[in-house]
């Protein structure tokens, strides 16, 4: 690659001249033996950038166009030509303006990163010195650059490189500490755990492979990424925000010690903290910890309503309903039907065999009761009845459900019959199917379909007004 990270080497150290390269010739000519970079693209009043002599105005103009050319050429995933500009773009560090040579690091950071990042020919070591470059353009974003070039080394599987670069970075300081500074430094002691974590998992691995069979030094070993670990994961989850992998790994270390007691009170504060933000993933942690410590139905429901509030398409959403049926209390049944019907209407549940199940066994349970309770799906029914017949039970639905999915095509026809009678079309056609694959059992369904639809939900309202799709 025609990398401007050689640019870069030149140019925050010389100043660039008119015979740099905008009219096609090498980029420095003092150095004969790299390859020249050339600008085809590049537009006629692009091609005389040097400040000397000019007004400040005009150099702006001329890089503004230079990065708008650039922006446009990452959009097109143009990374050679994105490449070409900024060579030229790196002239803004010698800018006349204050305020645009200050910001003009960032601009060349963000952008500079993008382009090696995805760059066919870009190679680490071009990453490498270019990240060393842009922490020493800025004091102010020495840190973000410091945790941007770790990124770039994990995605990389530089696991020791990164931990080495987060070393580093966890003792620098500049002037007095800021309060932006010292979140910084945390997020980068929390990744600096989180590879801690990522050791010590290793070791917990190859001792159990060795099955009690293993040095002392090596349980020492395991135990001092541990103790590294947990303090800089502590210290992270202890400030508002989102810190699911962070979460995670420490209640991974804590489980493994047994700490039950600070995991459930990680797990409670990272949940129920006001001034966290709402993180549905916090809940499922804190119920699936509360479920493998064998805790009463009760509290297992109270922690899946809340995450019922927030993402009501949840896939836990189908234990919450499993625990409300399995419950004494008639509002717990009432309101479990209320939790699969709001699920199937959400297109990612419409295929899904066991939602359907679960819906139909309930419906069937109401019907099979006198009767009673037929309440409850009236006031479902009565909000869908204008659009689950198309979104749900068409007669291309039925005909793909059958073809693809004979199990759930059998748990909508009976649903469909019951809310929509036996002359939906979709019913019509998956028991007409049926009656030849497997007559008696479909004739049951027919039976069935026939006496509770037309006798009970006629009656009720349910079906008036519907569309027979």
């Amino acid at each position: 690659m025609d990398s401007f990270v050689e640019q870069l080497k030149r140019g925050t150290e010389e100043e660039f001249t008119e015979e740099s390269a905008w009219d096609g010739s090498a980029v420095n000519t003092t150095s004969s033996s790299l390859p020249a970079i050339y600008l085809p693209l590049l537009p006629r009043y692009l091609r005389h950038p040097t400040t000397r002599g000019r007004k400040a105005t005009e150099f702006q103009e001329t890089k503004k166009a230079c990065l708008n050319y650039i922006q446009d050429a990452l959009l097109q995933h143009q990374w050679q030509r994105a490449a070409e500009f900024m060579t030229n773009y790196l002239e803004t560090l010698e800018n006349t303006s204050a305020e645009k040579r200050m910001a003009a690091p960032e601009v060349i950071w963000r952008i500079g990163t993008e382009i090696l990042c995805h760059h066919s020919k870009s190679t680490i070591e071009e990453f490498n010195y270019f990240a060393e470059r842009m922490k020493n353009l800025g004091v102010k974003r020495y840190l973000k650059v410091c945790l941007e070039h770790v990124f770039y080394l994990l995605c990389n599987g530089l696991i020791d490189e990164a931990y080495q670069n987060l070393s580093l970075a966890e003792g620098w300081r500049y002037g007095e500490q800021t309060t932006a500074q010292d979140k910084e430094l945390k997020l980068i002691q929390a990744y600096k755990g989180l590879l801690d974590y990522y050791n010590w998992a290793k070791k917990r691995k190859a001792m159990l492979e060795l099955d009690g069979n293993f040095a002392d030094s090596v349980e020492q070993e395991m135990h001092s990424f541990f103790r590294q670990a947990a303090v800089n994961l502590k210290e992270i989850i202890k400030i508002p925000g989102v810190w699911d992998p962070f979460v995670k790994c420490y209640v991974d270390l804590l489980e493994f010690y047994e700490d039950y007691e600070e995991v459930r009170q990680v797990l409670s504060e990272y949940a129920y903290n006001s001034k966290f933000p709402p993180n549905p993933n916090a809940h499922v942690y804190y119920y699936q910890f509360l479920k493998r410590q064998g805790e009463s139905k009760k509290t297992l429901m109270s922690v899946l309503k809340i995450l019922h509030e927030i993402v009501p398409s949840h896939e836990l959403m189908l234990e919450y309903n499993a625990l409300l049926q399995k419950s004494k209390k008639r509002k717990n049944h009432r309101l479990g039907l209320e939790i699969i019907f709001t699920l199937l209407d959400f297109a990612g549940w419409k295929e899904h065999v066991k939602a359907w199940s679960c819906l139909a066994k309930q419906i069937k349970q109401i019907l099979e009761n006198s009767g009673k309770h037929l309440d409850w799906i009236t006031e479902e029914w009565n909000s869908r009845k204008d659009w689950w017949p198309a979104f749900h039970f068409s007669h291309y639905l039925a005909k793909r459900n059958w073809q693809e999915n004979e199990s759930l095509a059998c748990e909508k026809a009976l649903v469909a019959g019951i809310l929509l009678g036996k002359d939906c079309k979709y019913f019509k056609y998956v028991s007409h199917q049926g009656c030849k694959a497997k007559k008696e059992k479909f004739q049951t369904m027919k039976k069935f379909v026939k006496k509770h639809s037309s006798a009970h939900l006629r009656a009720s309202g349910v079906l008036d007004s519907c569309t027979h799709l």
